[in-house]
């Protein structure tokens, strides 16, 4: 082969992302994606399933979808239907259930059943980056309501509808993740889900609820679920093993009644998801997952309070926050001078990451002193030490947060 290159570029696809950057490993201070707490990662619970599934059902690898079709893994679904009427009070056939590849490949799906370039879409003004992202590479016009501390507010979700309909304009669904809101933490209450339906009812629009952080609630008392509360196919429920379990093991699920989920398993052309996750998964989770989660949200807790106690030390006043009731995700705010898109960028070369709050909002200007903070995957001294690193970054680039005020806070505690 010659070391000649070939010009393939301009035989891409036009609006291609940008590429991506070569990884090199995790930065030292990682506070950045959905990673999870590895001491509280299931390991040998999770080896002791996989031995015995794959004795009990091995051969079954040698089909496509097992011996359970396209749906996914039978054994899997069936422990859903349990856990979801139980936890999320929806009652639901195992046959009401599509096993995915995450819940990422889920928005694909539902994207790809609803919006059109052009399409428009109703989403929380803070939420989901990859939400925002697909979005935007479909072309679509998102509009953002803002947030309270009961999550999506009402009044300005009934202004948006309103406004559309006066412009003959029915987007295409309201998606929203009410239960540990990403990135804000929130957990909408029963009366407000209520409301949401009634808009949702009143305009015709349905409702796409993504329920992933719902199992890691402190106390763990939740809301029913949306879908529980709505009529049939008024709401597609969206759902992971990512944050419960483990971010890599990519099994996610959609609820929907047949007549929706069936095209959606049309539009699933990749012959299935992973099986060997799935078996290992409902192995283990028939046994263990109700035991598991109470240790993991223990541990996570632990963290928020170790994270919130490292800014407060590190930045004093200078980083507003809420604490999130469950989850992985902190949302802060820093003063107005702090370009964070920036100061991500510099605290990166120092070996901090985090995510800056305009790619994790539909109004970037809003955002722009915002930041999401990982708390999940970093040991308690890694965060402690990550914290007081960022803080001198920021103090450098932006004179925040006044070392003079610190010190005063420290010597006060």
């Amino acid at each position: 082969m010659t070391t000649d290159t070939f010009d393939i570029a301009p035989l891409f696809a036009p609006g291609q992302p940008v590429p991506a950057v070569r990884w090199t490993g995790y930065p030292k201070y990682n506070f950045i994606g959905g990673h999870n707490d590895a001491d509280s990662t299931p390991v040998a619970a999770l080896t002791e399933a996989a031995n015995a599934v794959l004795t009990r059902e091995g051969r079954d690898l040698s089909l496509y979808t097992l011996q359970s079709g396209p749906l996914g893994y039978r054994r899997l679904r069936d422990f859903l239907v349990g856990k979801l009427r139980r936890d999320a009070g929806i009652a639901c056939a195992a046959d009401e259930i599509l096993l995915v590849s995450g819940s990422l490949q889920a928005l694909d799906l539902v994207n790809a059943l609803f919006v059109a370039r052009g399409d428009t879409v109703i989403v929380e003004q803070e939420t989901y980056g990859g939400t925002i992202s697909r979005f935007a590479r479909l072309g679509a016009a998102m509009v953002g309501i803002p947030l309270d501390r009961q999550g999506m507010r009402m009044d300005a979700l009934a202004a948006a509808l309103e406004d559309y309909r006066r412009r003959g304009v029915t987007p295409k669904f309201i998606y929203t993740i009410p239960t540990v809101q990403n990135p804000t933490g929130t957990i909408m209450p029963d009366e407000r889900r209520r409301e949401l339906l009634r808009l949702s009812e009143q305009y015709g629009v349905p409702v796409v609820e993504d329920d992933c952080y719902a199992d890691l609630i402190w106390d763990h008392k939740r809301p029913p679920a949306i879908y529980a509360m709505g009529r049939r196919g008024q709401v597609i429920h969206i759902g992971s093993f990512s944050k419960s379990v483990a971010p890599a093991l990519r099994v996610g699920y959609i609820v929907a009644p047949w007549d929706i989920l069936s095209r959606l398993v049309a539009l699933k052309t990749d012959a299935g998801s992973g099986a060997l996750e799935q078996m290992v998964l409902a192995e283990y989770c028939t046994q263990h997952f109700h035991d598991h989660v109470p240790v993991l949200t223990r541990a996570l807790r632990e963290k928020r309070d170790t994270l919130m106690e490292a800014l407060a030390e590190q930045f004093g006043t200078a980083a507003e926050f809420e604490a999130p009731p469950g989850g992985i995700f902190l949302w802060v705010k820093l003063p107005d001078q702090v370009d964070i898109a920036k100061l991500a960028q510099t605290a990166l070369a120092a070996g901090i990451a985090i995510n800056p709050g305009p790619e994790w909002s539909v109004d970037r200007d809003w955002s722009k002193s915002r930041m999401r903070l990982c708390f999940a995957s970093p040991a308690k001294e890694t965060i402690r030490e990550g914290i007081a690193a960022l803080a001198e970054v920021c103090r450098r680039e932006f004179g925040v947060p006044a070392r003079s005020a610190n010190v005063e806070k420290r010597a006060g505690a």
